[in-house]
């Protein structure tokens, strides 16, 4: 047994009420555990062995941005790649290793070996989730789409391979928004699931006719509009950069609203030497790394309307670690398995987002690849 896994803590997260309307989730109460913080010699001695474990596995790391830095840093250094979860999807797709080190969560892993059956596909810890999937159960799922039969049904990345298998399309908040746009203007109506508030906005911006599963990201749920005014104040020459997971009331307050890749761009790009971001706090190693001569600020998730439950860090992502990187490269532990029967209707939803965000990419026409599917 891993030393890390004695240091388990509960994540409770706000239930959506069961009144309002859509489906809700279904889990109130999980936990994750925390990995030991290396030494600087302990820290150094295992990115050494992982370097060489690598070699030898012909194996490469695919980590997100929401990781620890330690995970991300020898991702690049080691020829692997550090970004959000469509280009990790793109990303393990194509590289030739044999061997995937996807460090996230589960979702991601599952996505990877959906993509590529043939390859292992190892994770640090399995049991490194996601309260978006957790939120999201197949079966409760396959009921409510059976309840809207006419609606084509769009799944948000952080979901299961059973859930990803019911839906016609995935997406990832950095293509939602030209997805559905897309679907739209094809004349089709939604199914939205499983984070509402990505789904509201997207509705907001596209003017889509949409129905919303009622779940929410542990991390972003937590942003507050009040707090964060507050803090504007403290620091008025700063733009606010807002994941749009956020509730509607932060999203209100942003001066750029994207994905993770979208607010990095944002922060390189914007004439602003100050910056309030509203997304997990794992992205602040990045945004700091590629612009050295600004300031990043969190966005608060605590003060006199709030208690923290995430302090805006996700428990499932800090559950990843450099010691068990190294071990399941030597061990083979952690490998991802994905009912085979599952694999070929899981995959049409993520080669049509990819081979639709390819074309958005390279300016060729999308109106192809929006055939009129219904309901999955």
């Amino acid at each position: 047994m891993s030393s890390a896994t004695l240091n388990r803590i509960d994540v409770e997260y706000e239930q959506p009420d069961e009144a309002a309307s859509g489906a809700v989730c279904s889990t109130k109460h999980a936990w994750a555990r925390v990995p030991p913080e290396p030494s600087q010699a302990e820290r150094a001695a295992l990115k050494d062995r992982i370097r060489r474990l690598l070699k030898e596995k012909n194996a490469v790391m695919v980590s997100h941005y929401y990781v620890h830095p330690d995970l991300q840093d020898l991702a690049e250094e080691t020829g692997g790649l550090v970004s959000d979860s469509l280009e990790m999807a793109r990303f393990g797709r194509d590289h030739v290793a044999q061997t995937l080190v996807v460090s996230g969560v589960r979702f991601m892993g599952e996505t990877a070996k959906i993509l590529s059956p043939e390859k292992t596909v190892l994770m640090p810890d399995l049991d490194a989730t996601c309260s978006l999937d957790l939120g999201c159960p197949i079966d409760e799922f396959s009921a409510f789409c059976d309840q809207h039969p006419d609606r084509t049904v769009v799944v948000y990345a952080n979901t299961s391979a059973a859930v990803k298998a019911r839906a016609d399309w995935l997406v990832t908040s950095s293509c939602a928004l030209d997805i559905v746009s897309a679907l739209k203007a094809a004349g089709q109506k939604i199914l939205w699931a499983p984070d509402r508030h990505l789904g509201a906005y997207i509705q907001r911006e596209t003017g889509a006719d949409m129905v919303f599963w009622n779940g929410a990201c542990i991390v972003h749920d937590e942003f507050k509009a009040l707090e964060l005014e507050l803090l504007k104040k403290q620091h008025p020459q700063a733009k606010v950069l807002v994941h749009p997971e956020s509730p509607a009331d932060v999203v209100a307050l942003a001066d750029a609203v994207g994905s993770t890749s979208a607010i990095l761009k944002a922060a390189r790009e914007m004439d602003a030497t100050e910056f309030i971001v509203a997304t997990d706090n794992g992205m602040m190693h990045k945004l700091r790394t590629l612009n050295p001569g600004k300031t990043f600020y969190e966005a608060p998730t605590a003060g006199n309307s709030a208690t923290c439950k995430s302090c805006a860090h996700c428990p499932w992502m800090a559950m990843n670690g450099l010691a068990d990187v190294a071990r399941v490269l030597e061990t083979g532990a952690n490998a991802v398995h994905v009912n085979p029967a599952l694999i070929p209707r899981a995959r049409q939803p993520i080669d049509r987002m990819l081979a639709f965000t390819a074309a958005l990419k390279n300016g060729q026409s999308t109106g192809a690849l929006v055939p009129h599917l219904g309901a999955a």
